[in-house]
Formats: C-alpha cells, sequence, structure tokens
C-alpha cells in the first residue's frame, strides 16, 4: 500500500538529526485520508487497508523502508532567539518520489516525545489537526504554495492543554521540512559543513537550475536569491486571500517556498489590516498587514546564516548579500500587484493599478466590509447601472466604493475583452468560500464530541472555493456578531 520510502535526512550525519520512533497509542481511529494526495503520492490504492493505514497514522507501526526521525532547529520566535527547539512532536518518516518526479516529505505530527520535546508531551491535541488539515487543504485548493494534509487519526487518549482534550496525530507532506531556523541552528554553533550540507540538500531538492552554477559563492548566493523570490510570493498570496500566518518565526518559514506549520492562524473576514487571530500575539508582531515586513526580517536572518559559505570574508558576504535582502521589498510589492491585478480582473499591466487595489482596500476598511465576498461581488459591478446590491450590502458607508467603482470600471474598459470574460475571471480568482475561523471552531467543536460531520462538510466546501456550495449552512458568510471568533491557540 505505501510507497518506497528514500532516506535523505536520516543520512545526514548525528547531529543534524535524532533517529526516533513514534509513542503507541490507545485505540486509533482515522477520520480522514486524503486519497487523491496519496495517489499523487504513490500509494497503491487498490490494496488499501484501513486497519493498516490507521496503525502507520497513528504512529503505532512504522511502514516498511521509513526511519523516523526528529529534525535540529533553532529559530527567532517574535524575534527572541532559542538556540534549540526541533520537531518536538513530530517525526519524518522519510521521503518519497511522486508521480512528478519530485521529493515529498511524510512527517507524523503529535506523534509523541523526541529528543527536542523540551519537558512536553509530544502529543496534539484534536483541534490544532482538523485546524491544519482544513485551512492546509483549502490553501492548496486557493493555489497557495503549502504542506498538505494526508491523514489524520484520534488517539484515543486525552491530551491535557489546561483542561483534558482528544488527543490526535496528522500526517503531513511538504517539498521539504528545511527551514530557516534549520540553518540558525547550524549557524548558532559554527558548524559550517552542515550549513553546506543543507544548503546543497535545498538547492538540489528545491532549486536544481542552480546546480549548473560551479562557484561555491555564486550558487549559495543565488540560494538565497532563489528563496527571497519564493517567499515573496507566497506572502502576496497570503495577502491575496486574507491569510494571516499567526507565528511567521524564521522556524516557520520553509526553504521551499510553502506555507508550513499552521498554528493560530485564520483569514480575514472584516477587512482591517491590522487584524491579528494569534492568541500569543500580543503586540501584533505578525498582524496581517506586517507580515510582508517580518518576511524580509525572516530572509535577513537566513542570509546571515550562509555568509560563511557566501565568501570566505564576511563583510565582503554580507555586501553580496544585501542588495537582495534590501530589494526584497520591491519583490514582493511586484507579486502583491500582481496577485491585486487578477483580483480586479485584470490581465494587462498599468502604472496604477497598485494604487487602485489599494484604494478599494481602503473603501473596504472605511465601510467595514467582509474581504472576501467584496471581491467575489466585484463580478456584479463590471457594468456600469447593473445590480450592485450583494456588493452594496457588504459595506456600512458606501461613499468611497461608489467613488472607486467608476474608475475601476475605466481601467476594465482598457482590457479590451467583454464584461462576460471579466466575469469570469473576477469569479475564477475572487473565492466564494474560505475556511473562516468560526467555521473552523464549529467543526472542531463537533469533532471533540465525536461528530465529524461539521468537519466532513467544511472541509468538501473549502476544496472547492470558487463554487458556491449547496446545503443548509451557508459557507460564504462572515459571522455574526456572536459568531465571531477572535482568538486562535498554537495548541504546543
Amino acid at each position: 500500500m505505501f510507497p518506497s520510502f528514500s532516506l535523505r535526512y536520516a543520512r545526514f550525519p548525528d547531529h543534524m538529526r535524532a533517529l526516533c520512533q513514534p509513542t503507541q497509542v490507545a485505540s486509533p481511529r482515522l477520520f480522514a485520508f486524503n486519497r487523491p494526495l496519496a495517489e499523487e503520492l504513490g500509494f497503491d490504492l487498490q490494496g488499501y487497508d484501513d486497519e493498516q493505514a490507521t496503525q502507520v497514522f497513528s504512529g503505532n507501526r512504522t511502514p516498511e523502508g521509513a526511519e523516523p526521525v526528529a529534525m535540529a532547529y533553532a529559530g527567532h520566535q517574535f524575534a527572541n532567539f532559542v538556540p534549540q527547539l526541533g520537531d518536538g512532536r513530530a517525526l519524518l518518516l522519510g521521503e518519497v518520489i511522486d508521480q512528478h518526479g519530485r521529493y515529498r516529505d511524510i512527517q507524523l505530527k503529535g506523534s509523541g516525545r523526541t529528543p527536542f520535546s523540551r519537558g512536553g508531551d509530544g502529543r496534539s491535541p484534536l483541534g490544532p489537526v482538523l485546524r491544519e488539515y482544513l485551512v492546509s487543504e483549502a490553501m492548496h485548493a486557493l493555489g497557495v504554495p503549502t504542506s498538505r494534509a494526508l491523514a489524520a487519526v484520534t488517539t484515543g487518549e486525552r491530551v491535557v492543554r489546561g483542561v483534558p482534550e482528544p488527543g490526535a496525530v496528522m500526517t503531513r507532506v511538504a517539498a521539504s521540512h528545511l527551514r530557516v531556523g534549520t540553518f540558525q541552528y547550524f549557524a548558532a554553533r559554527g558548524d559550517t559543513e552542515a550549513l553546506r550540507l543543507l544548503a546543497d540538500e535545498a538547492i538540489e531538492r528545491h532549486y536544481p537550475h542552480l546546480q549548473t552554477l560551479t562557484d561555491d559563492g555564486e550558487r549559495y548566493l543565488a540560494l538565497l536569491d532563489a528563496v527571497a523570490e519564493r517567499q515573496a510570493e507566497l506572502v502576496a498570496r497570503w495577502m491575496g486571500v486574507g491569510f494571516i500566518h499567526g507565528v511567521m518565526n524564521t522556524d516557520n518559514t520553509a526553504i521551499s517556498g510553502e506555507t508550513i506549520d499552521y498554528g493560530p492562524c485564520a483569514f480575514m473576514d472584516r477587512f482591517n489590516p491590522r487584524t491579528v487571530f494569534s492568541s500569543i500575539d500580543e503586540q501584533g508582531r505578525y498582524a496581517y498587514v506586517n507580515q510582508p515586513v517580518v518576511l524580509q526580517w525572516n530572509l535577513a536572518r537566513f542570509a546571515e546564516t550562509l555568509v560563511p559559505l557566501i565568501d570566505s570574508d564576511s563583510d565582503r558576504a554580507v555586501e553580496r548579500a544585501t542588495p537582495i535582502i534590501r530589494d526584497l521589498a520591491d519583490r514582493y510589492e511586484a507579486s502583491w500587484r500582481q496577485v491585486m491585478r487578477a483580483k480586479l480582473g485584470l490581465a494587462t499591466e498599468e502604472d496604477g493599478d497598485g494604487e487602485l487595489a489599494q484604494e478599494l482596500l481602503d473603501a473596504m476598511q472605511q465601510g467595514r466590509a467582509d474581504f472576501h465576498l467584496s471581491f467575489r461581488y466585484l463580478a456584479d459591478a463590471v457594468e456600469a447601472g447593473g445590480e450592485t446590491a450583494r456588493l452594496s450590502g457588504e459595506f456600512e458607508q458606501r461613499e468611497a466604493l461608489d467613488a472607486w467603482l467608476p474608475r475601476w470600471r475605466e481601467r476594465l474598459a482598457r482590457e479590451g475583452v467583454s464584461h462576460a470574460d471579466i466575469v469570469a475571471r473576477l469569479q475564477a480568482t475572487n473565492p466564494a468560500v474560505v475556511p473562516r475561523n468560526h467555521r473552523v471552531a464549529e467543526a472542531i467543536a463537533a469533532a471533540e464530541q465525536d461528530d465529524f460531520g461539521p468537519f466532513e462538510a467544511l472541509l468538501a466546501a473549502v476544496t472547492n472555493p470558487y463554487t458556491t456550495p449547496a446545503g443548509e449552512v451557508d459557507y460564504t458568510r462572515p459571522p455574526c456578531d456572536e459568531e465571531r471568533v477572535l482568538r486562535t491557540f498554537c495548541g504546543t
């Protein structure tokens, strides 16, 4: 049933990882299995065995050929450097080569203590597993680079996080689990050889075109440049779907350019650039509007780790790397404008497009409008004199919107395509459904009472985000005031 594992990271030197077995659980039950992803990864679904899958995805049985390891890494958490973090509740089973010829990590989360647990139990409550499953699969459906959810299992045991909660284990798939924090761990120890191994692994797996560069310094400088490019594009996509990561620490910044580690994350409802959901982000460091700024800060920390690889003269290395970090804001802005053009139904580029997008966002903030439905309902307003009741109904104050719409229509006219084409673009870019925080909370609350129906229904809706779902529950609507969930929790 399971594909063949390669063991690239397990073969790294001992000080870069710790061999470790999952902790057995009492009574596992598989409640979610991502069959399309499993097929993509090379699973033999004709030979699928539910009991075998349950045992493996719970950590009770290690699949043949796997060699579980906990990875070492450090990280800046809310700008404070912690020299040793590591996989405290996760184990990398190994890598597989998928149907597209790409390496993909398969990792258990919530599988018990490791040498990096720092006194923790290594377990996960059910709530964080459901949140990561729902949000990561929604992000994939929205076209945002992300780790994926392969399976989720309840353990039949309780996990204490203030109060006893049902335990669960999630199986996560990622292009890799190399992080900025992985590099920081070895940079802090002056281990240049480990840094070189990591950089070469990152290039081979994620940026193979850089292998043609024969000069070591040029190659590692190009790695920094490539990671910066992907991260700029990634955060621009986050901003385009109203996503707030919540813990943009350097240990949660993936070298691959994927979104990883969904903790206290959420999607914004009413547009406010200062929105924060994370219960631990008391200063708003990772607020929606701050994500591009934090991106640049995190990549500066990555650049610092590469200094001894870029040039033996550290001053010269810094001089070579600085323009990449300095220009990252411009790269992000270019990616953001591209994302926002698509959300406005534009395929061509004009100099004022960024200002046009910002003016709509300002109108949304002034009007206390829902981020997602405001963009979705632009499709009603393409023609002057059309029915715009749904769009206008999202705004408590409409003056700024009414002033903006004629300017937008003038810009659309210069696209040179039909109104029907513009409408099709808008509906294919602006989702009807995202995993809104109150719906995720409802699904978690029901699952904790052993009712997974709301989770399954919400998963079906968010993985078809551009279609308005039928049924009694309206997944498109934002919460009313009494339904709003303003804080999310990490669950570690």
